[in-house]
């Protein structure tokens, strides 16, 4: 296993997710404590020493599983990370509540790492709001120790994250987001790096292999890596994508089975980034794999001056090719959420003003007819 730098902590570079733990009958809130364990004790036996769960994962099991099993070893031989709900605005009045609860399911006194969850397009105006006090709350725990290192995970667009990092960042000790080499691009990952590398903060990775669709992807793009490196595994790809990146410091696997676990540990096993080649080659073969299914928009906004309907054109289109990448998918449906109704893509009238000055030529019309019947389906 290899590790990674952070403050006075060596952590494995590579840490497991308790989101997709291995389930009883394919129910997401009857995880199999037998199977988990086996994995946890082989993760342990091979040097993973961080281990990510929140409140909402398996609807609330995977932070009582994780703590017991993690409870069978030395306290100082892991690190634990779990997050405050604000995905849920009902939770904004409760973080005192939700955070008492969260040590006793987990049998903690203290969390190692602790998170402000998925900061987003949705929650932003009440992460920020004074009158919640659940920024002031979570310095007051770190005061105490309860927690160790304060940090948030994000899906929010480059606007949110900025707001909150102006806000927030002189507190924050590190930030996870969704990054692997199609966000690169897609969900302007690289921009989100950079950004948080702007405030000198470390990134944390989730979804490396995104969902584990990068785990087995077309053989014509297996063959054009394999050319590159023929004795690396596809999955291993990903992985290697983000070594990298020097900004990284945890990568995140949501391992739901004892294979997906030994397979990524034996790709941890060694630090090899990508060289120069290898890394163009990747992501030339990523953006081979979008351009199949997402519209080449550049957001150059001329198709906005020409909406009658004042529709942020770019902007849907962005979300519309989210949602055909991912075949749906909680992200695009949380941008939907923020947007007018009468500026969503089901007020486009089909006029085609657009269309006439669109320089990629674009059927932006039928896009939007199309993401519409999505939505309604």
């Amino acid at each position: 296993m290899i590790y990674r730098e952070f403050q006075d902590l060596k952590l494995s570079a590579l840490g497991l997710g308790a989101m997709r733990l291995p389930l009883i009958d394919g129910k997401d809130n009857q995880i199999d404590e037998a199977a988990a364990a086996e994995m946890f004790d082989y993760a342990m036996e091979q040097g993973i020493n961080y281990y990510d769960t929140a409140f909402g994962y398996h609807e609330g099991q995977s932070e009582i599983v994780t703590g017991k099993l993690l409870r069978q070893y030395p306290r100082e031989n892991y690190y634990i990370a779990t997050k405050f709900p604000g995905y849920d605005l009902g939770n904004m009045t409760k973080v005192a509540e939700i955070f008492e609860k969260q040590l006793e399911k987990t049998g903690m006194e203290y969390f190692d790492f602790y998170l402000f969850h998925n900061v987003n397009e949705t929650n932003i105006d009440a992460y920020l709001d004074p009158k919640y006090g659940i920024y002031e709350y979570l310095l007051e725990q770190k005061k105490q120790g309860r927690i160790r290192h304060l940090g948030f995970s994000t899906h929010g667009d480059l606007d949110v994250m900025k707001r909150f990092l102006d806000a927030y960042g002189k507190d924050m000790e590190f930030c996870q987001i969704q990054l692997n080499y199609i966000d690169w691009s897609l969900q302007k990952a690289k921009e989100k790096v950079e950004l948080i590398a702007s405030y000198g903060i470390p990134v944390w990775v989730m979804e490396p292999l995104r969902g584990g669709k990068l785990a087995n992807i077309a053989d014509e793009y297996k063959a054009e890596l394999a050319a590159l490196r023929p004795d690396e595994t596809v999955p291993a790809w990903g992985f290697r994508f983000l070594q990298s990146i020097p900004q990284v410091t945890m990568v995140l696997s949501g391992m739901s089975n004892f294979t997906q676990l030994k397979e990524n540990i034996e790709t941890f096993a060694a630090d090899v980034p990508l060289n120069e080649t290898e890394m163009n080659g990747l992501l030339s073969v990523a953006e081979k794999m979008i351009s199949r299914i997402v519209l080449p928009c550049t957001a150059c906004r001329y198709c906005t001056v020409k909406c009658p309907q004042g529709l942020n054109i770019p902007n849907l289109l962005e979300i519309y090719n989210e949602y055909c990448f991912t075949g749906g998918g909680f992200l695009p449906m949380m941008q939907l959420s923020v947007i007018p109704e009468d500026k969503r893509p089901q007020a486009c009238i089909g006029c085609r003003s657009c269309e006439a000055v669109c320089p990629q030529q674009i059927k932006i019309s039928e896009a939007m007819k199309d993401f519409t019947e999505k939505l309604n389906a």
